[in-house]
């Protein structure tokens, strides 16, 4: 079966956390090519910790992940990782250009020079994030939502099939949000994204598809965000608030089995 045949992560009866500490538990997913999951979820819930889990940071305890059809060692080299916080020192000398560059460390010998075609990969990076202009600037100089698409062209420079954004409108002034859900519905096109925040209404508004975790992971493959949905995983009374939005409540809500 060739790559594009596959799906791109399966996760089966995953268990993962922290030492003894179990965050994950029971975790089922099938993440089709150009799909674009959302998830939501309580601090603590296990958001980063999936995350960490498919990129190899931290061990599974039981069950397994394949990306691509392929082992999480093997198959990392597919996903392009954006973290929610990037500590950088505003004073610190380096541009957009070289923030970017750093995507194409993993994929040279060290310490091989960087290749024309490391610098063209980076070129095209910044163009789709419409950065290009900017390649001189410092990075202590960007806004907050120029700086968050600096982070995407990085993870882009790897050349990945499947994206991760942890968080990626947090540090983002409130007008610049749509512009950066404009740019991930745009690589939506030729990349699979799985995003996780807390901004119910950019998830619903953005994402096909909708998920809920917290330690289980409450996914039916829709893109609807009910209350039945947000109270199983909050374990409390949640009141959803539209405006002007239609929201289909399921009848029954269970955990992925």
């Amino acid at each position: 079966m060739s790559d594009n045949q596959l799906p791109d992560i399966e996760i089966e009866h995953l268990y993962a956390g922290y030492d003894q500490e179990i965050v994950l538990e029971d975790i089922n997913l099938v993440v089709q090519p150009l799909d674009f999951i959302g998830i939501i979820g309580p601090n603590g819930g296990g958001k980063t910790t999936l995350f960490k889990s498919l990129l190899g940071i931290i061990p599974v305890s039981r069950g397994k992940i394949r990306i691509l059809g392929k082992s999480v060692k093997e198959g990392r080299a597919n996903i392009g990782y954006v973290p929610q916080w990037v500590d950088i020192d505003r004073d610190f000398p380096v541009n957009v250009w070289e923030v970017a560059l750093m995507g194409r460390l993993g994929k040279r010998g060290m310490p091989r020079p960087y290749s024309q075609h490391d610098k063209q990969v980076v070129c095209n990076s910044l163009e789709q994030v419409g950065l290009m202009d900017l390649r001189s600037r410092p990075i202590g100089e960007l806004s907050g939502g120029q700086r968050q698409r600096v982070y995407i062209a990085r993870a882009l420079a790897t050349e990945p099939r499947i994206l991760l954004l942890d968080e990626p409108t947090a540090s983002v002034d409130p007008q610049f949000k749509n512009s950066i859900f404009e740019l991930l519905q745009e690589l939506n096109k030729q990349l699979t994204i799985i995003m996780v925040s807390h901004d119910m209404s950019a998830i619903s508004s953005h994402a096909k598809t909708v998920g809920c975790l917290n330690r289980r992971l409450f996914y039916h493959g829709e893109k609807q965000i009910t209350s039945d949905m947000v109270g199983a995983v909050y374990q409390c009374p949640v009141d959803l608030i539209a405006h002007g939005v239609p929201h289909r409540v399921f009848d029954e809500h269970h955990h992925q089995d």
